[in-house]
């Protein structure tokens, strides 16, 4: 029996060492994560506008794709052609009117008549006052044009950012997808050498049984990552169609975060907040109008008619029309009502710009702190990697560790992966959005 176990000892030993190094060998993973570049490198600011670019080409397309872009833009339209409608009332109006009738007449002492009669009329007429009541509308759909633009503007910030986050969840995706490959064939790797291990060393068939179940799971993990990869890209077929460019391979045009206070100072310029400040101008001015209503109206009138046929005749005038409003009980309600909306619309400016800002202070402490922990993520990945090979080389060597240690080394290696992927795509998702609560995504990718 001793020699019997001294025998079974060797066998196990070649096992272990020899017979499956190469297997061993194929399954060292360097486990390398590049790490945030140095913003500062020539080579690193090439591949952040190469992925700008990128970005921006997405977006262009998304943007030219887009219904809701284009009915924002039908609706600027709509508000311009308003607005010529409303300059052109202090403009001269003329006006043609024309009758063709069967007339006829009779009673006593009077002439009896019968037969046809036509008339036409000219008239012309324009405004010479009416208190500031037309400058007043014009102001107030030149503003409310203004504000239709910007919603277009909106429109089309909210689209490039919707874009945007989706590409990045594509490489998020995309990242973790590989990360989960490497991971699987990792496992595959330990399962094979374990096979050959079994293949001398029966005992050892519950390590391969477990090798096996964890590579199952990390299998159904890789599954589950390919599917919300397609998912997104589905999503974001819906924004730049069918034809989906080539995934980024290198995301790194939105690593770096703009500091708090330029963005907080670009708040006020966004594109949400210039179309309420529009809207707010807009209820100024029409306040004014109602006003101005209230007030004596003057315009000139030259018409001229002819009669022919029955009763022919020629008449003409030409003359001021004035009009004086006296009293109507309607007017201070109506007065009323427009300063309210006014006042309604500076506050909701006000309100919205204080929750911008809000908003922006939170995204920007998202954003720092994401890549804070995408460096501190990369430091510990460097700590994880000798870990992980150290614990698979003491494992190798006659047990001096399980393979519960080998492969709870190799699960928290590639969650750090991921980790760190998930860090880095969210440190960016928070830079487009911080760009997009300032002056605009948009604008930067321009």
């Amino acid at each position: 029996m001793p020699a019997r176990s001294s025998t079974l000892i060797a066998w196990c030993c070649i096992a272990l060492v020899a017979a499956p190094a190469g297997a061993w060998a194929r399954c060292v993973d360097d486990g390398a994560v590049e790490p945030l570049p140095a913003m500062a490198l020539a080579p690193v600011q090439q591949r952040a506008e190469a992925s700008r670019l990128n970005l921006q080409h997405l977006v262009d397309q998304a943007v030219r794709r887009s219904q809701a872009v284009g009915a924002s833009k039908l609706l600027a339209d709509a508000a311009a052609d308003d607005l010529d409608e409303t300059r052109a009332g202090a403009l001269p109006q003329a006006g043609l009117s024309g009758s063709v009738a069967a007339l006829g007449s009779s009673g006593q002492d009077l002439v009896s008549s019968h037969g046809t009669q036509g008339r036409a009329a000219l008239t012309l007429s324009a405004p010479l006052f009416d208190g500031g009541r037309t400058a007043e509308l014009t102001g107030w759909r030149k503003a409310l044009a203004d504000a239709a633009r910007q919603g277009q503007i909106n429109a089309q910030e909210e689209i490039g950012l919707q874009t945007v986050s989706l590409a990045l969840e594509r490489d998020r995706q995309r990242l973790q997808a590989q990360v989960y490959r490497q991971y699987a064939e990792q496992m595959a790797c330990l399962v094979d050498a374990l096979e050959q291990i079994v293949s001398v060393d029966k005992g050892r068939a519950s390590e391969l049984l477990q090798a096996r179940k964890n590579l199952q799971q990390v299998d159904l993990t890789q599954a589950q990552t390919a599917s919300t990869l397609r998912q997104v890209e589905t999503r974001l077929r819906r924004f730049v169609g069918d034809a989906l460019p080539e995934a980024d391979t290198t995301p790194t045009a939105l690593l770096d975060v703009p500091p708090l206070a330029t963005l907080l100072a670009e708040a006020g310029r966004a594109g949400e907040i210039a179309q309420l400040d529009a809207q707010a101008v807009a209820q100024d001015s029409y306040a004014r109008a109602v006003r101005a209503g209230h007030r004596p109206q003057v315009s000139w009138v030259l018409s001229g008619g002819r009669a022919l046929g029955v009763g022919n005749s020629t008449s003409y005038s030409a003359g001021l029309n004035i009009n004086i409003p006296l009293y109507s009980p309607a007017d201070g309600a109506s007065e009323s009502a427009a300063l309210r909306r006014a006042e309604a619309a500076r506050a909701q400016r006000d309100e919205a710009l204080d929750a911008r800002r809000f908003r922006i202070a939170d995204a920007h402490e998202q954003a720092t702190a994401a890549l804070d922990r995408a460096r501190r993520v990369v430091e510990v990945l460097a700590s994880s990697n000798q870990v992980r090979k150290a614990t698979l080389q003491q494992w190798q060597q006659l047990g001096r560790r399980s393979l519960f240690d080998v492969m709870a080394a190799e699960g928290d290696h590639y969650g750090l992966r991921v980790a760190y992927v998930n860090a880095v795509v969210d440190a960016q998702q928070s830079s487009a959005l911080l760009r997009s609560l300032g002056a605009g995504l948009q604008a930067w990718l321009q």
